[in-house]
């Protein structure tokens, strides 16, 4: 699989289950993109692995990882929209996995941003969208964080930031990109992830469907 870097030069990159030896890998880049207190830890993505590998796919290049995707199935019906990140993912162990769920639920996305421009991200979400497919779900969820969302909480609500994102009208790195890669808007969730100052704890829960 090849995609081109920003410099127009081609380079390969891996999309490919992870296994047990990329697990310090993975958790450094958990911790790189999302700080001490977000990023899920070695032990979380050990758990994720034995309980629901098919799910938990990364990015390589050059024999690094550069990128992550972490998921669990659920029937989100047995959650409804005021769930928070940590009761979904159970804590980020997601020992709530559920073989026979309809919705494949996502809770991490990682990116090395030493690699912009090779369109990591889409590969990403891409792979997720492959195992959707594959496993015959009926859609994917994700609770988008809404990280400029503190740059406008003076001037409008969690719900109007929203709407004026998937309008157009305001650029969000998170919101925006989902967007593009097929989600739609289902409700704003207050007290999602807490300590996710930009968000002000704010998660966006979006959805893409399997048609």
């Amino acid at each position: 699989m090849t995609q081109a870097h920003s410099t127009n030069h081609i380079q390969e990159i891996v999309v490919r289950n992870i296994v047990k030896e990329d697990l310090d890998a993975v958790a450094e880049l958990s911790m790189k993109c999302f700080g001490p207190d977000m990023s899920l830890k070695r032990a979380h993505i050990e758990s994720q692995l034995e309980i629901f590998p098919e799910g938990q796919i990364c990015l390589e290049y050059k024999g690094e990882i550069v990128g992550s995707a972490l998921s669990l199935i659920v029937n989100f019906d047995d959650y409804g929209e005021k769930h928070t990140y940590y009761e979904i993912c159970d804590q980020g162990f997601i020992r709530n996995h559920n073989p026979n769920g309809r919705n494949l639920y996502g809770i991490e996305v990682g990116v090395n941003e030493e690699f912009r421009g090779m369109q990591l991200g889409r590969r990403l979400y891409e792979g997720r969208r492959r195992i959707c497919k594959e496993l015959n779900l009926d859609s994917i969820l994700i609770g988008g964080r809404m990280p400029f969302f503190y740059k406008y909480a003076e001037q409008m609500n969690a719900d109007e930031y929203a709407q004026e994102v998937m309008k157009g009208k305001i650029y969000d790195p998170v919101l925006t990109f989902q967007m593009k890669n097929g989600f739609e808007l289902n409700k704003v969730i207050a007290g999602y992830l807490p300590k996710d100052e930009e968000s002000l704890e704010y998660g966006a829960l979006m959805e893409w469907k399997n048609e």
